[in-house]
């Protein structure tokens, strides 16, 4: 899924159906740990809650798009880690 952001900013968002708390915690525990997620990337954070999927954003400006690309890469493997099915991604300009 990909949502349009502010700024002259991009996003690549994943939506994580059927993620727990405590697993969505450690991916993003995972996620601030890897230097594929610097700057000048941003990570948004949507934590599960009853009734609504947990959600993570990579924002990046046009500029950064092959780093996000390469990030993206690596958050589909940290997400393999934890048993987490990414059945498509959508990535602007593509």
């Amino acid at each position: 899924m990909l949502r349009a952001m502010t700024a002259g900013r991009n996003g690549i968002a994943f939506t994580l159906d059927g993620v727990d708390e405590l697993t969505f915690t450690r991916i993003l525990n995972d996620l601030m740990h890897d230097q594929a997620f610097k700057k000048p990337l941003q990570v948004q954070a949507r934590e599960p809650r009853a009734g609504q999927a947990g959600a993570l954003t990579l924002v990046f400006h046009p500029e950064a798009r092959s780093q996000a690309v390469a990030a993206m890469q690596r958050l589909k493997t940290i997400l393999l880690r934890y048993g987490v099915q990414v059945d498509s991604v959508v990535v602007p300009g593509e």
